[in-house]
């Protein structure tokens, strides 16, 4: 709870905002507390209050009374891929913002023994308040298993995690696969093929906007080839795939597989654009820069950690920017010069 309730000074304090959203100063402390007996249109007079008083909650208060430290924990499965450490960079922004000290918890794997060590970590006070990246089975575990009373919210995949009843924030992938897929359509493509990265999901929202858009249009649905998280087990998983003279467009599940794509589909002679269009998924820094620069879906992880920061805290919250389609080189027509 926001212990700032007065009106004194110049700094505006959790009554004013009570006062301009016409509400009580108990409903204003719910929502700096991200509780969820507030209703959301009151949550958003609240917050439309304190942007217009340039409202800013006093942190040390709200850490006295929640018996947390003043800091954001993030537990992930992997620091090194490209959206992971995009979200990392996201959180630790905004926890510099905020003035939050930001400490990271690699938990090793989705088995039990792991789980439980990166909970009893995140279940100690001195973790403060708790960023998972939700990507993958391990950190999925580990949002399942946190206490109640640890405050927490998850960047997933999107549409989430089922059956969690904690603060869940994505960027819709699923749409955006889509949107990659109607483009290899419309460029007069017979069908898609698509190489997947691992999900936490049987299905991931990249797979299923794929398939959702191939059935739109009536076109063959391929079997999906799986690759691992790291660039040579994608490269193995394609080569068959790249040496296919009936494959002449590919969505991979990121910019990482689309590298191990070009690779293969060059070493099968096959030339990119012209013999086969590719699309990735992330736009990597230095994807403009490939040849042919890589026609991808720009994905705003940083944005998705910096917004998972302002909900814990009750910021403001900028929304990520929305999953798009960017188009480069390396996608034509079937057989372009």
């Amino acid at each position: 709870m926001d212990n700032s309730e007065g009106g004194t000074g110049d700094r505006p304090q959790i009554r004013d905002v009570a006062a301009a959203a016409g509400v009580s100063y108990q409903t204003v402390s719910r929502v700096l507390n991200n509780s969820p007996r507030v209703r959301p249109e009151t949550r958003r007079l609240v917050l439309d209050a304190m942007d217009r008083l340039r409202y800013r909650p006093n942190r040390a208060a709200q850490t006295l009374g929640s018996g947390r430290a003043n800091a954001v924990t993030v537990i992930t499965a992997n620091t090194t891929l490209y959206g992971y450490a995009a979200v990392l960079q996201g959180v630790e922004e905004a926890g510099r913002q905020l003035g939050l000290a930001v400490g990271v918890r690699v938990v090793e794997s989705e088995a039990a023994a792991d789980v439980r060590q990166a909970v009893d970590h995140l279940s100690d006070p001195s973790a403060g308040s708790v960023v998972v990246v939700a990507f993958d089975p391990a950190g999925a575990a580990v949002v399942r298993a946190l206490p109640a009373g640890v405050p927490v919210v998850a960047a997933t995949e999107a549409g989430g995690l089922p059956d969690v009843a904690r603060p869940m924030l994505f960027l819709d992938e699923r749409q955006a696969a889509a949107e990659a897929t109607r483009h290899l359509l419309g460029l007069g493509h017979r069908t898609v093929h698509h190489v997947a990265i691992p999900s936490e999901a049987r299905a991931s929202a990249r797979q299923s906007g794929w398939r959702e858009a191939l059935a739109a249009a009536g076109a063959e649905l391929p079997p999906v080839v799986a690759a691992g998280w790291d660039v040579e087990s994608a490269y193995r998983a394609v080569r068959d795939l790249a040496s296919d003279g009936d494959v002449t467009a590919i969505l991979c599940g990121n910019d990482d597989t689309a590298l191990a794509v070009r690779r293969a589909l060059y070493e099968a002679g096959r030339d990119v654009p012209g013999e086969v269009s590719i699309v990735g998924f992330d736009d990597v820094p230095g994807a403009a820069f490939w040849t042919p620069a890589l026609t991808t879906v720009r994905m705003d992880f940083i944005g998705l950690g910096r917004a998972c920061v302002n909900r814990l805290v009750g910021a403001l919250m900028t929304e990520p920017e929305v999953p798009h389609l960017v188009i480069r080189e390396s996608t034509a027509a079937p057989g372009a010069p």
